[in-house]
């Protein structure tokens, strides 16, 4: 393996997965962290006393710096200007600040202390919600701005040779840290004692290991641009901020962006508040509230790289989003009828949420590269990641709301 490699980078398919394996542990690293409270929602409301719109507001935070101030669109923009291997390592050393501010909130600050925020209208917030929203927004910024350096560099490294089944294969590593985001964290916490912020920095520890291994894609991909250089290969075309507006006025480009808009709002904010649902309508005892909701990312494992090896050799990409998009309608009706409560039922409804989020994300991803040039694709994926992260900021919030109003369960 290692001659093939030392031979033409550019050729070797154990190059190529090599590549692919260091990027998707750090993507999956990542993820863990910014699911890594979602089991943890409980001791939260009962030792820092939060309530549901507290939470809600955290996870809304996600989206703070990518929406408002443009951070993922300016995230894509240097991407394509300054390429994946400097993007990267900028995007884990931001990931690594915002999660520090995030332990720092949770491990060490007075639940009791609250403060006045301009950005509500003055309203008055809990200074550990706050800073615990305001770092996990900067962790968004470094988090988006490496999810879209993923997608290109796979597409850098795969174009025309399994590129659907290598996004699929990317986003099932990514599925792996959801999951073991759901499973791990409350085992954690409860090991030391109940401490909410133990977790966290274990999620800490993994993102530098995953750095470690995002350090080993960067020699390779050194020696792939001087291989191109040497035939002649090398990518004249740069990115100009005009560029922006040949990209708007795709058609196609747009449908993926809505598509991803309201496919991610409707399954990211199930997973925060999914716990909570199973222990609340389907009667799961708390020690085992994480299972099912654990069921969604492990069925993607599989799924996705299947799904992606299926539109790799047949297509029918826009088949595969249309049923995948029908299928989240029929489990979020079940969810939401009241005599549906049995424990099996939502199992069930988890499994075929499960191959919904394999079957859109295994076509969506590979059909951007089909309509926009390699030049402009870092920016693409960035203004289809802000449009996503509009309803990954507000649907949260909303949720946390709607649930303090009307009432929900005692935790």
């Amino acid at each position: 393996m290692v001659e093939k490699i030392q031979r033409k980078m550019s050729e070797s398919r154990s190059a190529r997965w090599i590549v692919l394996l260091m990027v998707s542990l750090t993507m999956m690293c990542g993820y863990f962290l910014t699911d890594v409270l979602a089991p943890l929602k409980g001791l939260l409301i009962e030792l820092f006393h939060w309530d549901n719109t507290d939470f809600g507001l955290f996870n809304s935070g996600y989206g703070w710096f990518n929406i408002f101030l443009l951070m993922l669109i300016f995230g894509g923009m240097v991407l394509d200007k300054l390429g994946a291997r400097f993007t990267g390592v900028l995007s884990v050393g931001v990931m690594l600040v915002g999660i520090g501010i995030k332990y720092y909130a949770i491990g060490f600050m007075d639940p009791s202390r609250t403060v006045d925020f301009w950005f509500f209208g003055a309203q008055t917030l809990k200074a550990q919600v706050l800073a615990a929203s305001l770092g996990y927004a900067l962790f968004a910024v470094g988090y988006e701005t490496i999810g879209i350096t993923a997608n290109k560099i796979v597409v850098r490294w795969f174009k025309g040779r399994e590129l659907a089944f290598a996004l699929g294969m990317n986003v099932a590593f990514a599925r792996m840290g959801t999951f073991l985001a759901l499973a791990l964290p409350l085992p954690i916490a409860k090991a030391f004692g109940n401490s909410v912020s133990t977790p966290i920095l274990f999620g800490m520890i993994l993102l530098l290991l995953g750095f470690l291994t995002f350090l080993v894609y960067i020699v390779m991909d050194r020696r792939l641009d001087s291989e191109r250089a040497q035939e002649g290969l090398a990518d004249d075309e740069r990115f100009r901020f005009r560029d922006i507006f040949s990209i708007f006025r795709i058609r196609a480009f747009w449908y993926i962006a809505l598509l991803c808009l309201l496919f991610y709002a409707a399954v990211h904010p199930f997973v925060k508040f999914a716990v909570d649902l199973v222990v609340q309508k389907f009667g799961v005892a708390g020690e085992y509230s994480g299972l099912i909701p654990s069921l969604l990312p492990v069925g993607t494992l599989v799924l996705t790289p299947l799904f992606g090896s299926i539109y790799d050799r047949r297509g029918k990409g826009a088949s595969m989003m249309i049923w995948g998009a029908l299928m989240l309608v029929f489990v979020y009706a079940g969810f939401a009828i009241p005599w549906v409560d049995h424990w099996a039922a939502a199992v069930v409804l988890v499994i075929i949420l499960g191959v919904a989020f394999s079957l859109v994300p295994s076509a969506m991803w590979p059909s951007v590269p089909k309509i926009i040039p390699e030049h402009e694709l870092g920016t693409a994926y960035a203004l289809i990641f802000w449009v996503q992260n509009w309803g990954l900021a507000g649907v949260p919030l909303l949720i946390g709301w709607a649930l303090d109003k009307w009432g929900t369960l005692p935790p």
